[in-house]
C-alpha cells in the first residue's frame, strides 16, 4: 500500500513539471501584488494558512485530508470526524507542510507550474536550512564558541529567509485564489476624462 501510495506521488510530482499555467504574481512580486496580506501572513502565518486551506477547499471542510493528502499521515489523522481541528492542528504543528500542501492544491487544481526563479529562492530556502542544522551540529560536537555564534547568526538568517518565503507564498496563493474567484483587486489608470465647456 505504501508502496503504491508513494508511486502516486511521485507520478504527481512529474505531472506538475508538465502544467503549462503560472500564477498570477511570482514570489519575487508577492509583496507588492498585496503588502497587507504579505504582512499578515509573516506576524500569524498559522492562522493565515488555516484561511487560505478553508478557501482552496471552496469553504468544504468535508473535503480536507491532513496536507491535502500530499503527505503519509494524509487520511489518517481522523480528520472527517472534525476537520477543522485536523485543520488547525496542521497549521500549527506543521506549518511549513500546510503551507507547501496548499500550494500543491492550487498547482494541482489550477496546472500552475513553479518558475525557475520560485525554485531557486525555495531551494536557498532549504539550503540554509541544512546549513543552519549542519553548523549547528558541528559546533556542538567542537564546542568552540565562535563556531557557535556563526550558527547561531546562520540560524537566525535561516529564519527569516524561511518566514519571508512562507509569506510569499502564502500571499501567492490568496492572490490566485483572488483570482479565480473573481475578486482580484487589478489597479488601473482611470479613463482619460475631458474638461466640457460651457
Amino acid at each position: 500500500m505504501a508502496g503504491a501510495q508513494s508511486q502516486a506521488m511521485l507520478e504527481k510530482m512529474e505531472l506538475r513539471q508538465s502544467y503549462r499555467n503560472v500564477w498570477h504574481t511570482d514570489l519575487t512580486n508577492a509583496v507588492a501584488a498585496d503588502l497587507p496580506w504579505c504582512c499578515l501572513s509573516l506576524w500569524c502565518g498559522p492562522c493565515v494558512s488555516y484561511m487560505l486551506r478553508r478557501r482552496a477547499l471552496y469553504n468544504d471542510m468535508s473535503r480536507y485530508v491532513c496536507c491535502a493528502g500530499y503527505m503519509p499521515c494524509s487520511g489518517k489523522c481522523g480528520e472527517s470526524q472534525c476537520p477543522e481541528v485536523c485543520l488547525a492542528t496542521e497549521v500549527f504543528c506543521c506549518f511549513g507542510n500546510s503551507v507547501a500542501s496548499t500550494r500543491f492544491l492550487l498547482q494541482d487544481e489550477f496546472n500552475i507550474q513553479t518558475t525557475q526563479c520560485d525554485n531557486c529562492i525555495i531551494a536557498f530556502m532549504f539550503f540554509l536550512q541544512q546549513l543552519a542544522c549542519i553548523c549547528s551540529l558541528v559546533a556542538c560536537i567542537v564546542g568552540n564558541s565562535e563556531l557557535s555564534e556563526v550558527a547561531h547568526v546562520i540560524s537566525c538568517m535561516s529564519n527569516l529567509v524561511y518566514w519571508t518565503v512562507c509569506s510569499c507564498m502564502q500571499t501567492q496563493h490568496k492572490v490566485e485564489m483572488d483570482k479565480r474567484d473573481g475578486t482580484l483587486n487589478t489597479m488601473s489608470a482611470p479613463p482619460m476624462q475631458q474638461m466640457s465647456r460651457w
